[in-house]
């Protein structure tokens, strides 16, 4: 296993040393998995206690961390520094080029760029353009008319419906499915009909889209994917969406057709949007949010119905003493029961002078 003094990993990502410079560096993971001999991270004052008991050799910290005794290596971006260091103990496994498999179907009329991979039973269908240094991994299906960008990874069985457009340098995983038909159907003489299906779905560059998540095409016109967006596992986007640039939609998220979200957006785990809602720029949407109404920009929005944090606290520390409430209602009431005359006592009549 090969070993860095802390000073040789200072130098790889342009940090200082405090402490022993020299120290032999066998390897780096978190606080809670370092072994003796590697290096961790510390991101937050909070986790002064753990490098007291931590076996580490040594610690990548800013430079306002508090004193710890283990050698520190101080950096102004922890988590940038400390992923070029663990690079260095566990490089990561280098992309081989195949070029276009023979055991992958390719149309006649796709016009694919120089150094595309195609891998084993992948699909490449009529009039799909793809871009120079793409890579479609084995079960991938794009359907006709497609145009996908450079340097795209397409992660296998991912399916691509028919002339939806992916931007350069985007990353779709395992299983997503991209262009469905959406959820939108008409009553005609007591059946479901579904409607038109004539959009299509436009995903921007340098996004990320999760395993097994899904993004439904749009009506009549796009579904829309700002560039820099990144989508987690298991997401749900219905037809005719418009999100901005560079949102970050945590896994489970569901949002129903025709939302738009701003730029810098932020949804997490399991959020829930009604269909036509608007998400301002920088709106933060806390943990299984349900959303009923628009939100304006840099809101932060919390609870079921979701509405603006400050309210949603309040209101949770009222319910929280709705017990106490009761008690002292109860009490109240009977305070005011002992108080009354009771039904069976006689009248009193006044005596005459």
């Amino acid at each position: 296993m090969p070993t860095k003094t802390l000073q040789q990993l200072a130098d790889l990502v342009g940090g200082t040393v405090r402490g022993d410079a020299h120290i032999e560096i066998t390897g780096a993971a978190s606080i809670t998995r370092v072994q003796r001999g590697e290096i961790t991270l510390a991101d937050a004052a909070k986790l002064l206690p753990h490098l007291a008991s931590s076996p580490a050799a040594a610690v990548v910290v800013t430079p306002d961390f508090p004193p710890t005794t283990l050698p520190c290596l101080v950096v102004d971006d922890v988590h940038a520094a400390f992923t070029q260091i663990v690079k260095q103990f566990r490089p990561p496994r280098e992309t081989v080029r195949t070029g276009r498999s023979p055991a992958a179907c390719v149309a006649a009329s796709a016009q694919l760029a120089d150094n595309v991979d195609v891998h084993p039973l992948a699909s490449i269908g009529e009039d799909v353009v793809v871009g120079a240094g793409t890579i479609i991994h084995a079960g991938v299906h794009v359907m006709a008319g497609c145009r996908i960008g450079r340097d795209v990874v397409l992660f296998p069985n991912v399916v691509i419906y028919e002339n939806c457009v992916i931007g350069d340098r985007t990353v779709i995983h395992a299983g997503a499915a991209i262009g469905a038909y959406g959820f939108g159907y008409h009553t005609v003489h007591g059946a479901h009909v579904r409607g038109a299906q004539l959009g299509n779905v436009e995903i921007g560059s340098d996004v990320e889209i999760g395993a097994g998540t899904t993004i439904d095409r749009g009506t009549y016109d796009a579904t829309v994917i700002g560039d820099g967006t990144k989508i987690d596992n298991q997401v749900m986007i219905g037809h005719n969406c418009r999100l901005g640039k560079h949102n970050l939609i945590c896994s489970q998220v569901g949002i129903a057709g025709s939302c738009t979200t701003g730029d810098y957006v932020v949804m997490a785990g399991q959020v829930g949007l009604s269909d036509h809602l608007n998400i301002g720029h920088r709106a933060i949407l806390g943990a299984k949010a349900g959303l009923m109404n628009d939100v304006p920009d840099g809101a932060v929005f919390i609870g079921v119905p979701a509405t603006p944090e400050r309210d949603q606290w309040r209101m949770w520390g009222h319910v929280r003493q709705l017990p106490d409430m009761r008690r002292q209602l109860k009490k109240i009431v009977q305070q005011l029961e002992s108080a009354q005359p009771s039904d069976t006592e006689p009248d009193r009549q006044p005596h005459a002078a």
